[in-house]
């Protein structure tokens, strides 16, 4: 049931209930989900936690990843995910929208509009997709200025730290600064951008915190599943933007099919229909909610 007219809503805030996911045995799995109609989805096949990805957030605004977003872009994007399906969400938080002073103020207003967890990378503005080439650092100190800053600010966030240093400074650069951050306060670091089973099981084996790889496609990272990431040492994995290349992929194909055919009528296979939508976000339920509102039956006659 949709969380808005759900009766066991969960009343504890969003970082208690990620922090106990995360203390529960096993791997936690962070689908992205990058709307709230995709956050129902992930709900149903059975996830207890989501992520929300910067690239996914840009990608939908029509606009690259290159730390355009603001801190308000996402809050709209937090609030739509975290209110439909009601489960803990990792928020992508790039460099933190600038130093201490507005990674405090990016942490209070993710809690607020019920983020559970934030990863905040050790990136320069304009920063880039962690996967791709010539990145530039923060100096690990000013990084872990930002690391304690959002420490001091959250409520019950949790902050988790990511380091993009592997491909220019090595693994003893990443190491350094990963333990660095962890003794500002990380509950959790993220390695960004490993290359090889190797490097997962090294870095896990250096840095004795829970720890979050990231499963992207066309990226860096060799395909792993689930299971072998767990083998690794690592607590939580991401794929962040399968949901959001696999709806993009649709799009680009209905709208060639509409200048193809002239309609939609050769796609209709390919697409969610009416009555499974209506039944998704819980349209009988809503409309539950106040009885002035007839119920709407669904035409048998149509696929829509």
């Amino acid at each position: 049931m949709p969380y808005l007219v759900a009766a066991d809503a969960p009343r504890e805030p969003a970082g208690q209930r990620f922090r106990a996911l995360l203390n529960r045995p096993g791997l936690l799995k962070l689908p992205g989900a990058h709307n709230g109609l995709a956050a129902l989805q992930a709900k149903r096949a059975g996830f207890d936690a989501l992520y929300l990805g910067g690239s996914a957030m840009t990608g939908q605004m029509g606009i690259p990843d290159l730390g355009i977003l603001t801190v308000e872009d996402a809050c709209f994007y937090i609030r739509q995910v975290a209110r439909a399906a009601g489960l803990p969400l990792l928020v992508d938080g790039d460099t933190g929208y600038g130093e201490a002073l507005n990674v405090m103020h990016m942490v209070r207003s993710f809690e607020d509009a019920g983020a559970g967890a934030v990863h905040i990378e050790d990136q320069l503005l304009p920063k880039k997709c962690g996967h791709l080439n010539d990145k530039k650092l923060a100096e690990p100190r000013d990084m872990a200025a930002k690391v304690a800053a959002a420490v001091r600010a959250r409520r019950h966030l949790v902050i988790i730290a990511r380091t993009d240093a592997a491909a220019s400074e090595g693994m003893d650069g990443a190491v350094a600064r990963a333990k660095l951050y962890l003794a500002a306060g990380a509950d959790a670091i993220f390695p960004e951008a490993l290359t090889s089973a190797d490097m997962f099981r090294e870095f896990a084996d250096r840095v004795r915190a829970p720890l979050l790889a990231n499963m992207t496609e066309f990226g860096r990272t060799p395909p792993f599943t689930a299971d072998e990431f767990q083998a690794m040492g690592y607590k939580m994995v991401i794929w962040p933007a399968g949901a959001f290349r696999v709806a993009a992929k649709g799009q680009a194909e209905l709208y060639a099919a509409i200048q193809r055919d002239g309609g939609t009528h050769n796609m209709l296979d390919r697409m969610q229909t009416r009555k499974e939508l209506y039944e998704l976000i819980g349209y009988s339920e809503y409309e539950a909610l106040d009885a002035s509102i007839v119920a709407s039956v669904v035409p048998e006659s149509s696929k829509k």
